[in-house]
């Protein structure tokens, strides 16, 4: 039952994997989409861009949700130097993996909760490093057959299949 008196909750994510851990902890919340621009600004360190997109999103929905507990986060996966998006099709999540093969990879996942009834602000950010082993273009086609991480920062996903990786 929800406490009448506490302010609603609302997640500024369109990811419906951040959506499936918040239906893990939350009975009651609301999804709204933040359109932000989520390019890296020049010279910019892949924590401070995790950190703010995270900001960005949660301030978007907070701009017109006052009275609320708003949830952003972002995860950025960093291999070497480099920043992996999403890749969005088949062939550049084989390009990802197959760059990670034998290699580690960075997920940077940072959160920001703003209460807009306070003005109060929290962000924390948790670093996940998944060293791959190596592995041929076979195993990651399979894998991308059986998971489609191609919403997925880096082509991978730890809670499916990615541990055969």
């Amino acid at each position: 039952m929800q406490n009448l008196s506490a302010p609603p909750i609302l997640l500024a994510s369109a990811s419906r994997y951040r959506q499936g851990l918040i239906d893990r902890f939350l009975d009651e919340y609301e999804i709204l989409s933040p359109q932000i621009d989520e390019s890296p600004e020049k010279d910019e360190e892949p924590s401070n861009l995790a950190y703010r997109l995270a900001r960005a999103k949660a301030e978007a929905v907070s701009r017109k949700n006052r009275e609320a507990l708003i949830i952003g986060a972002d995860q950025l996966a960093v291999l070497g130097d480099r920043v992996l998006g999403k890749p969005g099709n088949h062939r550049a999540a084989v390009e990802q993996l197959m760059a990670a093969s034998g290699k580690k990879m960075d997920f940077l996942t940072a959160v920001c909760i703003l209460d807009s009834v306070t003005c109060g602000r929290y962000q924390h950010m948790d670093i996940t490093t998944v060293r791959f082993r190596h592995f041929d273009r076979r195993l990651a086609e399979a894998y991308l057959r059986h998971d489609k991480p191609y919403d997925c920062a880096g082509s991978f996903k730890i809670e499916g299949a990615g541990f055969v990786l």
